[in-house]
């Protein structure tokens, strides 16, 4: 592994080809009882003060990306409100510890962002924790792998949709009357809103719609002096993978036969995405799907 995120390597080898065993967990699933764990950068991340001072609502934030994301912009000295399912509260604890050992402030909202009272709670609660709130990024997703479309479910099509389109949508909206000029918003799109995997079509087709969504958003808001932009990742190794989120019998495979860099990636690789979407480096950036895939061309 790495020594931090700025260390000369090849990135080939800068982390392993993980080839993970067959394994499932019953929706949502816990990170840590993952073989191997996720890389979230606790040992590697190194801050520099790109984000002194904000104040920052993350959704997804106990594990995989989200978690990343967390844990760098504390690094980076923003204050975080992480969102996440009380059952996923073992894995939010680790986050939120390395938060605090960061000395940032981290406000803890579980709860249910299908839920859309739950949505506007989450903004408030938010708002009210970190004493205002100038950077939304939604990373939160739904993601379950089925054969063919006839085994698509009315109620999968709407759950995804709801947690995938629908929250992020509600939580941009209640968050805008705190949102200031200077304020970011990102969301996470994926390679499958350009290469749509046939087995998860529900999923993918979330990720066209939040990308375009995003992209119309940032030409309303850019004249507010808001920036919104999207990370689009690639196959990366988290909770979601062994939730039902991809046919268990590829796991040992998973993304090494896609990515040309011949693995998966790790949320760590992830998290310095949403870093520089959201600090100042990227003032002349908005309406951008940033894409971290290992070197998948997209269009």
């Amino acid at each position: 592994m790495s020594n931090d995120q700025y260390s000369f390597e090849d990135p080939r080898t800068r982390y392993p080809n993980i080839s993970p065993e067959v394994q499932q967990q019953p929706e949502p699933g816990l990170q840590s009882q993952m073989t191997p764990v996720p890389d979230l950068g606790e040992e590697s991340y190194r801050g520099t003060g790109r984000l002194t001072g904000r104040r920052a609502l993350i959704t997804g934030a106990d594990s995989g990306i989200g978690a990343a994301v967390a844990i760098a912009f504390a690094r980076e000295g923003a204050d975080v409100a992480l969102s996440y399912l009380p059952e996923e509260q073992e894995d939010a604890q680790h986050v939120i510890d390395l938060i605090e050992a960061a000395g940032r402030v981290a406000v803890p909202i579980p709860g249910d962002i299908t839920d859309a009272a739950f949505c506007s709670e989450l903004v408030q609660r938010a708002v009210d924790g970190l004493g205002g709130l100038d950077a939304v990024v939604n990373v939160a997703g739904k993601q379950v792998w089925k054969e063919t479309i006839e085994e698509i479910s009315d109620e999968q099509f709407d759950t995804t949709f709801k947690t995938n389109v629908y929250a992020p949508f509600r939580i941009v909206k209640a968050a805008l009357p705190h949102l200031q000029p200077g304020s970011t918003i990102v969301n996470t799109a994926s390679l499958e809103a350009y290469v749509p995997a046939p087995d998860r079509l529900d999923y993918a087709t979330t990720k066209g719609a939040i990308n375009n969504f995003s992209k119309g958003l940032a030409q309303q808001l850019v004249k507010r002096g808001i920036r919104v932009n999207v990370v689009a990742p690639g196959p990366t190794w988290s909770v979601l993978q062994v939730t039902g989120g991809v046919d268990p019998e590829t796991l040992p495979e998973f993304g090494s036969s896609e990515s040309p860099m011949g693995r998966a990636g790790q949320p760590a690789e992830i998290a310095p995405a949403y870093v520089f979407l959201t600090s100042g480096e990227s003032s002349f950036v908005a309406g951008e799907t940033l894409n971290v895939n290992g070197g998948m061309v997209t269009p």
